[in-house]
């Protein structure tokens, strides 16, 4: 039995190992990585729920155009909050957050990835924002005090994560009671091809990890948050130009853009914490 789990904890860490390398890779050349779009980050940002006007206030070069959805805006934040943004990469929604709380909140974004982490930190010191600050690690342990943050957001990152009910567990942990969630994340209606399932590339292309919805939906009930509803829930193959440009999981995986029509879909959901 004992064998059994250290395989499967060695599998898990591997892919964790291959995920932090490639998004390694992509902060270093500032190019489009996961769940790539068919043109520039602008317009696919554009495509998935960014408003321009919002985008032309970030950073150059916070956009990586790694994103699924465009969880900010239905975050609904507040002056003064404290804003905690889950695999925060070069920082996209961390700075919108960072516009919304003003400088008398705070936004603290978490990622595994030092080059991430050090790229985030340039983009704020590009443009003096002081109210956000990066801090490297795990989502399955946050580096964050418990009960401390009013709303947290993630954007297609969660289905990278192979222990997901550990991330929903510290997503409660670091809440306040009455705190609030708003995600974006890659889930599934339908089982993939093998060849797909078992590709470490559709894996850190945020496929090959992502949950079957109902299971995802699931763990974050069991998790303890509540109120859970879903803001969007589109083809996300379609929507992201896939048929058109293939990634490369596809092409290694020996697979073709209509085998997974309607299985991979882009979902934003929103929860709460109770307050008792």
């Amino acid at each position: 039995m004992s064998g059994a789990s250290d395989e499967r904890t060695t599998g898990a860490e591997d892919k964790v190992r291959e995920v932090q390398k490639r998004y390694g890779r992509i902060a270093e050349a500032g190019s489009v990585g996961c769940c790539e779009g068919p043109s520039t980050t602008t317009v696919k940002a554009e495509a998935i729920g960014y408003e321009r006007e919002a985008l032309a206030c970030v950073p150059e070069g916070a956009d990586l155009g790694l994103g699924c959805g465009a969880p900010i805006a239905a975050l609904e934040l507040r002056r003064g909050e404290i804003v905690l943004d889950l695999g925060s990469g070069a920082g996209l929604d961390a700075f919108l957050a960072a516009r919304e709380v003003g400088p008398e909140g705070r936004v603290i974004g978490v990622d595994m990835t030092p080059e991430m982490i050090a790229r985030a930190g340039e983009n704020a010191r590009k443009v003096g924002v002081e109210h956000v600050e990066f801090r490297q690690g795990r989502l399955e342990s946050l580096p964050v005090e418990d009960g401390s943050v009013d709303a947290i957001t993630s954007n297609c990152v969660i289905n990278l994560v192979p222990d997901k009910r550990a991330v929903f567990d510290e997503v409660v942990r670091v809440l306040k009671p009455g705190g609030r969630i708003v995600v974006s994340d890659i889930m599934l209606e339908g089982r993939l091809p093998p060849a797909v399932e078992n590709s470490i590339l559709a894996w850190v292309g945020c496929i090959a990890g992502a949950l079957q919805r109902s299971e995802y939906l699931e763990i974050v009930e069991r998790a303890g948050l509540r109120d859970l509803r879903v803001l969007r829930d589109v083809d996300y193959l379609a929507s992201a130009g896939v048929e058109t440009e293939p990634p490369t999981w596809m092409s290694e995986a020996g697979v073709r853009p209509e085998q997974l029509r309607g299985l991979v879909h882009s979902v934003t959901f929103r929860a709460l914490k109770p307050v008792s």
